[in-house]
C-alpha cells in the first residue's frame, strides 16, 4: 500500500464498513470527509437526520456515529492501518465529531495494526439488528464476560440486569412505549423512517421486511416501529418470557461520552456476533428523561445509562439498506 495516499478501493472499504453500524431508526446520521494530503478521515454529524422529538439533545445521534467510528477503526486495523483518533477536535464546530489519521504502524509491514480490533472485522457484515423472538437459552458467563471486556476496552460499563432490576426496566420499557403512542409528534417522526419496499428502494430507515413480528403477549421489549399502523401479512408470535437485557453506561454524560458509548456498543455487538449471539435494542426509556434517570441498578449501578441491549440466540435479522458512498463521502486534495 502506498505510504503517502490511500487507494480509492481501500478508502471505499473503510467507509463502507463504517456505515454498516447501527443508528437510531437507521437514519445513518453521519458523513465522512477524507483529506488525501493529510491522510485523515473526518467523521461529521449530519444533523438533517436528527430526531428532534425523540432525541432532542443529539445523544442517540452521537452514539450512532460512535458506532460508525468503531467500525472504521476495526476496518483500518484489518487493512493494516494505524488509526489515531481524536474526538471532538474543534469544540466550536459541533458537526466535527472525530478526526482519524490513517497510517501504517512501523514494523507491521501491512499486517493488522491492532490485532484485537482486526479480529472483529468479519462480524461487521454479519451484525444485524434482530426484531425477532430469541429462545430461552441463557448466554454463558464466559460470553457475558467477553462482552463486558469489549465495553470496558472503550471506557464503558456493560452489565446484564439482575432479576429484580430486569422487572423494573421491563416496566419502564412498556411505559415508554405507551408514552410514544400517545405522542402524535413522536409517532409521526418514527413513521417517517419506515420504508415501504413495494413503492421504493430504500437506502435508509427501517424497511417493512425488517419490522419483525408483533408480540402476541404485547410484552415485547423490541420497539414496534409500525406503531398503530397495520402492515399486511405481519404475524403475531410469542417472544421470550424473560429477555436477557444488558445496560451500557458511561461515567459522564456529554458528547464525548456519547461517542465513547457508541464505540463501546459496537465493540460489544461485534463481539456478540462472533459468539453467534443476536442483538437488538430497547431504547424507549432512554428517550424520556423522567424514565432514563431511574434505569440505573439501584444497588450495583453506576454512571449514566446510554443503551439497553437485548441479547440472545435466534434469527440474526435481515440486512437493512445503507446510503451509497457518494452520499456520505467527500474527498479533498
Amino acid at each position: 500500500m502506498p505510504t503517502q495516499t490511500l487507494d480509492d478501493t481501500t478508502l471505499a472499504d473503510l467507509v463502507a464498513d463504517a456505515t454498516a453500524a447501527p443508528s437510531m431508526h437507521n437514519a445513518q446520521p453521519w458523513r465522512f470527509r477524507y483529506g488525501r494530503r493529510s491522510r485523515t478521515l473526518a467523521l461529521l454529524a449530519d444533523f438533517e437526520r436528527a430526531m428532534p422529538e425523540a432525541d432532542p439533545s443529539g445523544r442517540a445521534l452521537h452514539v450512532g456515529c460512535g458506532a460508525a467510528l468503531l467500525n472504521l477503526r476495526v476496518s483500518a486495523a484489518h487493512h493494516g492501518l494505524d488509526a489515531v483518533t481524536t474526538l471532538l477536535p474543534a469544540p466550536s464546530d459541533p458537526t466535527l465529531l472525530a478526526v482519524v489519521h490513517l497510517g501504517i504502524r512501523p514494523g507491521t509491514h501491512g499486517g493488522p495494526a491492532d490485532e484485537a480490533l482486526a479480529a472483529l472485522h468479519p462480524a461487521i457484515r454479519d451484525r444485524h439488528t434482530s426484531r425477532y423472538p430469541f429462545d430461552e437459552q441463557t448466554i454463558p458467563e464466559d460470553v457475558r464476560a467477553h462482552l463486558a471486556d469489549a465495553a470496558r476496552a472503550e471506557g464503558a460499563d456493560f452489565a446484564f440486569l439482575t432479576p429484580m432490576h430486569l422487572e423494573t426496566v421491563l416496566e419502564l420499557i412498556r411505559d415508554a412505549e405507551g408514552y410514544d403512542r400517545r405522542d402524535p409528534a413522536r409517532e409521526a417522526e418514527q413513521r417517517r423512517w419506515i420504508r415501504d419496499t413495494k413503492t421504493e428502494a430504500p437506502v435508509d430507515g427501517i424497511p417493512d421486511y425488517a419490522l419483525g413480528p408483533r408480540d402476541a403477549s404485547e410484552r415485547a421489549t423490541v420497539r414496534d416501529f409500525a406503531g398503530s399502523a397495520v402492515f399486511a401479512g405481519r404475524v403475531r408470535v410469542l417472544f421470550e418470557n424473560r429477555p436477557q437485557l444488558a445496560l451500557l453506561s458511561t461515567p459522564g454524560d456529554h458528547p464525548e461520552d456519547w461517542l465513547r458509548a457508541g464505540q463501546a456498543l459496537e465493540r460489544v455487538l461485534l463481539t456478540a456476533t462472533l459468539h453467534a449471539v443476536s442483538s437488538s435494542f430497547a431504547t424507549q426509556p432512554l428517550e424520556w428523561p423522567d424514565l432514563r434517570w431511574i434505569l440505573r441498578d439501584p444497588v450495583f449501578g453506576t454512571g449514566h445509562a446510554q443503551m439497553i441491549v437485548r441479547l440472545g440466540y435466534g434469527p440474526a435479522g435481515p440486512r437493512t439498506p445503507r446510503r451509497p458512498l457518494e452520499q456520505v463521502l467527500t474527498i479533498e486534495p
